[in-house]
């Protein structure tokens, strides 16, 4: 069964109709795990290499750095993250490139980082939208405040006030484990048929240990970018490649003055297209607007060809909402996030909610407890975005260094 999907702050509003299964992030309080692998103590006596810098790989890494286990991180780019960034100089705010939305109650600040209090000296903002319309070419609607107020009691959601999630895992992870990186070291195959596990990269490097933990996106792993010796089986396949990773793009403009509401939602059959107040409440001077564009609509954005030729037609279609306020005020200043063609990301985020499972099993299997996976795919206690990321990173080093299957 299809929806049509109208998001108001980028939450969909067919999440109200599915309020009788529809139980993940801050709906799925009582499934987190009262404690994770931050708080154990575990004694390893072998090699562990981990693929992937993102939030799953940094969370593993960082219990492997407290627990004195031999390990590597392997990472494709420049810089470790993933799909999260941070543009500290845009605007009088920090910018966050990648993921945004905390998808859940403040409290899970606390579990993700393993310390209390967390959350309490954590600036957030409650993302309860006042103003919010809908565009479908032809008219622009405002969407009823009862039903932002809906969206809001159905769906908490929460943003970083003055900071971002990309410094959130920076601070907890990231800086912990930096030195046990290795940057521009994309793996192309891992072999694990022997005793031990070897992992080769692009520069023909081989790195070999007892277990690897695999936290490339599901993108990457439906590519065939990796290859695995054995190949794996026809049942881990068809899991992999039976979840939906949309291309997709977040597009930040600058204007002058702040001529738009808190939101925007396009109608479209898959994916979304919208826009979105990014300072809002955050008590900031820049009047910086985001445009988030996934499935067909980002699709209808490369087509287009330039980054230039994307802006303007963005601009185009507000001047046409607002008799061309957009352009009278738009700065010339963008900043645009493209996971959809990056080598290393192709795609998006996974919507977890859709994934069976039947499917999520399979996708957690280990392979002849040596090598394991772990990614917002992967995360078993039904959070979203990072959330699902760290506790599937956290959940996935616990299996690993405790031999579990």
């Amino acid at each position: 069964m299809s929806h049509r999907k109208n998001f108001i702050g980028l939450l969909p509003l067919v999440f109200i109709t599915l309020s009788g299964c529809f139980n993940w992030g801050s709906r799925a309080g009582g499934k987190l795990p009262d404690t994770t692998a931050l708080q154990a103590t575990y004694d390893y006596d072998g090699e562990v290499i981990v693929i992937g810098a993102g939030a799953a790989g940094l969370a593993a890494a960082r219990v492997l750095e407290d627990n004195d286990v031999r390990y590597t991180v392997l990472e494709a780019t420049e810089r470790y993250g993933g799909r999260l960034g941070e543009d500290a100089g845009f605007a009088d705010f920090p910018i966050d490139l990648g993921a945004e939305w905390i998808h859940n109650n403040p409290e899970i600040l606390d579990v993700l980082s393993g310390e209390v209090g967390t959350a309490a000296g954590t600036p957030l903002i409650p993302y309860h939208l006042q103003d919010t319309y809908t565009w479908d070419g032809v008219d622009y609607t405002a969407v009823s405040q009862k039903q932002n107020d809906r969206v809001f009691a159905f769906f908490p959601e929460y943003k970083f006030k003055d900071s971002t999630w990309y410094s959130f895992v920076s601070e907890h992870f990231g800086q912990r484990v930096e030195h046990r990186i290795q940057y521009n070291d994309p793996v192309v195959s891992i072999d694990y048929s022997g005793e031990r596990v070897e992992v080769t990269t692009a520069a023909g490097e081989v790195h070999s240990a007892d277990k690897v933990l695999v936290t490339v996106s599901v993108g990457v792993l439906q590519s065939g970018a990796i290859a695995f010796v054995p190949g794996l089986s026809d049942d881990k396949q068809e899991a992999i490649d039976s979840v939906e990773f949309l291309p997709g793009i977040k597009l930040f403009l600058k204007f002058s003055e702040k001529f738009y509401p808190d939101a925007i939602s396009w109608d479209v059959e898959e994916g979304q297209n919208g826009v979105y107040d990014v300072a809002f409440d955050k008590d900031a001077s820049a009047h910086v607007l985001g445009l988030l564009a996934t499935g067909p609509a980002a699709d209808g954005y490369y087509a287009l060809g330039s980054e230039e030729e994307m802006v303007s037609a963005v601009v185009e279609e507000l001047d046409q909402i607002f008799d061309g306020a957009a352009s009278d005020a738009f700065t010339g200043e963008y900043v645009l996030q493209d996971w959809g063609r990056h080598e290393y990301t192709k795609g998006t985020w996974v919507e977890g909610f859709k994934i069976r499972r039947a499917t999520l099993r399979v996708l957690n299997e280990s392979l002849q407890q040596k090598v394991y996976f772990a990614g917002e795919v992967n995360d078993p206690y039904h959070q979203m975005g990072v959330p699902a990321a760290v506790l599937s990173g956290l959940h996935a080093v616990d299996r690993l260094l405790t031999n579990q299957d």
